[in-house]
């Protein structure tokens, strides 16, 4: 049997963000006769993902250090990388990407690089760290065009050169279009000890759904919500999560996930929320997430007296249930990379409405599976919200537009035989080895 490539994933954190979720999602996709997949990280966090990457069939290491002490593990990272005999470092965000390149250069790895944002998002450290070591990798593959214009304009060096070791690739995130399905109704049916193996709604009815909902953390919506209705049947219990969250069955839901940070600026979310409020007084908004701004968004919409039209449902490991309540996906971002997040809505048939930040106007045609403004004119999005809303001939052909968008450019599928062709690619520039690294 040939031996597998083993790749390291190097990042810094496991949180909840679209980077970080890529890892697990591609492994589930990839040809597990080919491929061996590690993942080493630094910061642990209370809400991260090494569950998803341990399910994933990713085995998952930790060497402690907060930002000040990262780059005195580099001899960790090389023993590390020595012993277990990786073949590639596929770095995630700047960071790691500055680690990687030195471990990579001592120890002659092949380094992948993805980056995840334009350059001028970041701190002056990680911008200038970055910049000085970028040349010093194999691949750096751009999530989208916008961002790999921003590598080519701020790398100390054309990457075109020619003879020059680091290339430039465009993979656009991708979504499991398999898994990530619209649930005609968002209920489940959960047996004797908490179990949830049906899905009776489910349009394919598939494992992966009913874990989504026997997934759904109901003890982070809010200390004021009663417990969920339950409706006893003879195959179980049934729980609505419409019904759960307060929201009429028959009313409009607008939604996001993500991480509140600033660069969501979700304070003009909500304040975009509320004046759609004025026109569609019945909608409800439903942002699955957590983060540094919740406490500020909490006050600003008790101030606004129209609480009980608002949902923080906290982070949610599975965000399926989430998505097909929703109607639309409205996203107020300044900047953003590809997110993740808006591509499994679509899956979900959610049609979208945003800001054109970053690689979002690269996948949403405006008129075609949403409405799309410039970063600064997000006034314009309380409109196409209040249209979507009430034109149902158009939400109903922007659902299906959005999902079958996604199926056809940007799928795991697609995004998967990518990246495994980069992989091979800087292997076959290794052959000459004879030996992996530390065998």
């Amino acid at each position: 049997m040939p031996t597998k490539i083993r790749i390291l994933h190097l990042i810094k954190s496991l949180g909840r963000g679209g980077a970080e979720k890529l890892i697990p999602e591609t492994a589930l996709v990839h040809h597990k006769d080919r491929f061996e997949f590690h993942c080493l990280y630094f910061y642990h966090q209370r809400n991260n993902i090494v569950d998803e990457l341990e399910a994933a069939g990713i085995q998952v290491h930790l060497i402690p250090s907060g930002n000040l002490g990262l780059f005195f593990q580099v001899n960790k990272v090389r023993a590390f990388a020595k012993q277990l005999g990786i073949d590639i470092i596929h770095a995630h965000l700047p960071w790691a990407g500055i680690m990687a390149r030195s471990v990579g250069n001592n120890l002659k790895i092949p380094i992948v690089y993805t980056e995840h944002n334009t350059w001028d998002r970041y701190n002056t450290i990680s911008y200038w760290g970055n910049r000085m070591s970028f040349k010093n990798q194999d691949i750096a593959i751009a999530v989208s065009n916008e961002v790999a214009l921003s590598m080519q304009l701020n790398s100390m060096i054309d990457p075109y050169q020619r003879g020059g070791r680091m290339k430039i690739k465009v993979i656009q995130n991708g979504v499991n279009t398999d898994v990530f399905r619209r649930m005609s109704d968002v209920g489940c049916r959960i047996r004797h000890g908490g179990q949830v193996p049906d899905v009776d709604s489910s349009p394919v009815g598939s494992r992966e759904l009913g874990e989504a909902i026997s997934q759904v953390d109901f003890s982070l919506i809010g200390n004021s919500r009663p417990t969920p209705p339950l409706e006893r049947g003879a195959g179980g219990i049934s729980l609505n999560l419409k019904d759960y969250l307060k929201i009429p069955p028959n009313a409009k839901t607008i939604g996001i996930v993500a991480v509140f940070r600033d660069q969501k600026r979700l304070w003009i979310w909500i304040d975009l929320a509320l004046k759609i409020l004025q026109k569609s007084p019945e909608t409800h908004f439903v942002l699955v997430g957590d983060g540094e701004w919740r406490s500020r968004l909490e006050k600003q919409i008790e101030e606004s007296g129209k609480s009980a039209n608002f949902h923080l449902v906290g982070v949610q490991k599975q965000v399926i249930p989430y998505l097909s309540i929703m109607d639309i996906y409205l996203s107020t971002s300044e900047f953003e990379g590809l997110p993740i997040a808006m591509l499994e809505a679509m899956s979900c048939e959610v049609p979208v409405v945003a800001t054109r930040a970053g690689g979002i106007g690269e996948v949403i045609q405006h008129g075609v599976q949403g409405f799309l403004s410039e970063i600064d004119e997000y006034g314009e999005l309380v409109d196409y919200c209040v249209l979507l809303i009430k034109d149902q001939d158009l939400h109903q052909s922007m659902s299906l537009a959005a999902r079958e968008r996604v199926v056809a450019q940007f799928s795991m599928k697609r995004m998967v035989a990518e990246l495994e062709g980069v992989y091979e690619s800087v292997i076959g520039k290794e052959s000459g080895r004879e030996k992996r690294v530390g065998e």
